[in-house]
This record gives structure tokens, C-alpha cells and sequence, in this order.
């Protein structure tokens, strides 16, 4: 028993070994990208439900980015607060501000799916691009350096939405490590021609696109996935591409407690169970491949059954899963949270098992 088990170990590290050095790999070791400014038109789009705080801080870093021509589309959804009359002011004070106003539909209440629908209708540029109430560019080039991977085949760019630092803080550390992860994944297989994800907080496409898909009309009832499930179903090999310079990246401000990541885990985690066949494969093998080189070598260390090819695997595992994560953290400014890999990926392994039999007995809350 214990040579099968030894054997599925080996097959475990080698599955993991392709995932990091065959799919990963293509993202972590790949030349830093340049910048060409294309100077297309562009509209931002933001959706926001109740965010005063969030737009009072943001909008205006939106409107002030260093661009020849862009607007921004801002969408109200029929919030309760004060975000309505933020969004009116910003209207009158910047004269590249559109505003969109949604109404409660009995068909389609909450749904920001039908917000962003309006919107992207209203928005008077061919290409769009999307961010969330809660983010922030880190720099005031960010629109040139994401407009910047444009061309006439690649309509569809991916962007990488990081959270903000929050010192002496372990939650906030996993919950960095997880999006750095993520992020590693979508942008690696986008550039082994098959995406299958992209992210609200930073991701941009042209108007066609959305209408060649019918907008998110075969996904309309799912409360979530107007950035991956949109992308799951539009993104080719064809037409989608990456952008990882640090003038396209964005902030957001993270949860801060355990228990607040947890519930917007499990929405993600939810939308994931509608992919496409082959995405939903390769995700569960990966996440399978990661918690049997967990608990594969605790059974054949514990009889000590061939304990020194055992370590000797691990050890070459964790070389080269430390070597990628670490490239790929470097390009996307994420390094300090590499040290603690090893410990992170535990407390994720188990938190993925957590989310998955939590979602099966109850159903996440979605957009507010």
C-alpha cells in the first residue's frame, strides 16, 4: 500500500511541477513589458451600490489620469446613501463625467450585472474600461499603460488588482498571497492561449466584444461574474492579452477580518463552478494536486517509508514552486508576502476545502 501511495506522491509533484514551471512559468519568467501609448478613446467605467466613501477618495484620481481622451462612466446603483449626490457633484465639476442612474427593476433588482449593462451602453468610446468603486490607479499613466496593450487582434486585457498593505497583519498578508496567486494563474494561461478569468477591479475590453457575447445575458441570473464569467465565455487566444507594468495596476482596500474574506471567497468560488468544462479541470486538478503534496508525504514520513526520496521531492517542489511565485511577485510588487509562502499555502489549501463544503450546504451573498 504504502509503495501505491509513494508513487501517487511522485505523480502529485510532477502534475504540480507542470503547473509552475510548464503553465506559471510562462507568466514568471516572461520579459518586462513595455509601454506604447496608443491614445485610443477610452471610457472608465465605474458601477458603485452604496460607496460615499470609497468615490469621495477615488473618482478624483480617476478624472485626474494623465490621457488625451477618455471619459468616465459613472454608474449609480440605486444606492441609499449619499453616493448619488457624490456622483452629481463630480458630474458638474468635471466636464469628461458621464452619469448613469439605475432604478430599481423588479426583473433585475441588485443585479450589477443589469447596472453595468446600462452603462456600457451609455459609454460614447469604443473601448471600455473597468474598475471598481473601492480601487485606485497607482499611478496617473494607468489608463495609457492598460490602452497601451491594445491592438487590432487582442481587444480583450487583463489587469492585475492588488490590495493594500496592512501592517502587522497576517490576514492581510493571505489575503495578498491568494489574489498574487490568482492573478499568476489567469495571466499564465492567458499567455498559453486559453484565459478563462479576469478581474472587475482592472480589466478592459472593447465595446464589440460585449455585444458579440450578448453581454452577460447566459449568465444574467448568477448575482456574480460580470469580470470572470464575461471573460470565461468572450476571451480567445486570438483576442485577449495581459498588462503587468506597475503603472497598470490597481489598489483596492482589502477585508479585515477573517470572517468578511471568507463570505467574498465563497462568491468567487461559487461563479467558478460555471466555467467552462475544461477551466473547471484544470482549476480542481491544481487545487487537488496542492492538498495531496500536503497529505501524501505526512502518510509515507510517518512509516518512514522511503524518507529520503520523500524530502528530496518536497525540497524540489518547494524550489521551484518559491522560484516562479517569486518572479511572478516581483513583477507585480508583491514580494514581501513570498516569505511567508510555505504558511500561506497551507492556511489556503485548507480554507479552498472549507469554502467547498460550506457553498454545498448554504449559498454566498452577493452584490449588496
Amino acid at each position: 500500500m504504502l509503495i501505491i501511495i509513494l508513487y501517487f506522491f511522485i505523480f502529485i509533484v510532477a502534475v504540480q511541477i507542470l503547473y509552475y514551471l510548464g503553465i506559471f512559468g510562462t507568466f514568471a519568467f516572461a520579459k518586462a513589458q513595455k509601454v506604447s501609448p496608443k491614445k485610443i478613446p477610452i471610457s472608465v467605467i465605474v458601477c458603485a451600490k452604496n460607496e460615499e466613501e470609497n468615490v469621495a477618495n477615488f473618482i478624483p484620481l480617476l478624472a485626474e489620469q494623465n490621457y488625451p481622451d477618455f471619459e468616465i462612466v459613472l454608474i449609480d446603483d440605486a444606492s441609499s446613501d449619499n453616493t448619488l449626490a457624490l456622483f452629481e457633484s463630480f458630474e458638474k465639476q468635471y466636464p469628461n463625467i458621464r452619469l448613469v442612474k439605475v432604478q430599481n427593476n423588479e426583473a433585475f433588482w441588485g443585479n450589477k450585472k443589469y447596472a453595468l449593462t446600462l452603462g456600457i451602453k451609455a459609454a460614447k468610446k469604443e473601448y471600455l474600461l473597468f474598475t471598481d468603486a473601492d480601487c485606485y490607479p497607482t499611478s496617473q499613466d494607468w489608463i495609457t499603460a492598460m490602452s497601451s496593450q491594445f491592438t487590432m487582434q487582442k481587444t480583450i486585457v487583463l489587469g492585475y488588482g492588488k490590495y493594500e498593505k496592512i501592517a502587522h497583519s497576517f490576514l492581510n498578508k493571505i489575503i495578498r498571497f491568494e489574489t498574487l496567486l490568482t492573478a499568476i494563474q489567469y495571466f499564465s494561461w492567458a499567455k498559453s492561449g486559453h484565459p478563462y478569468m479576469g478581474v472587475g477591479r482592472n480589466l478592459a475590453y472593447k465595446k464589440e466584444e460585449f455585444f458579440n457575447v450578448n453581454g452577460f445575458i447566459e449568465h444574467m441570473q448568477i448575482r456574480s461574474g460580470d469580470d470572470d464569467l464575461f471573460v470565461n465565455q468572450a476571451a480567445t487566444a486570438k483576442n485577449t492579452t495581459i498588462a503587468f507594468t506597475p503603472e497598470s495596476i490597481t489598489l483596492s482596500k482589502p477585508k479585515t477580518t477573517y470572517k468578511e474574506w471568507i463570505i467574498q471567497k465563497r462568491r468567487h468560488v461559487a461563479t467558478a463552478n460555471y466555467y467552462k468544462s475544461f477551466d473547471k479541470l484544470q482549476l480542481g486538478l491544481f487545487y487537488f494536486s496542492q492538498l495531496s503534496f500536503i497529505i501524501l508525504p505526512i502518510i509515507l514520513l510517518a512509516f518512514e517509508f522511503q524518507w529520503i526520496l520523500v524530502l528530496s521531492l518536497i525540497g524540489l517542489r518547494y524550489l521551484i514552486t518559491w522560484l516562479v511565485v517569486g518572479f511572478s511577485a516581483g513583477k507585480l510588487k508583491e514580494k514581501d508576502v513570498v516569505y511567508w509562502y510555505p504558511i500561506i499555502e497551507l492556511v489556503l489549501i485548507f480554507t479552498q476545502i472549507n469554502i467547498f463544503i460550506t457553498n454545498i450546504f448554504s449559498k454566498p451573498v452577493h452584490w449588496k
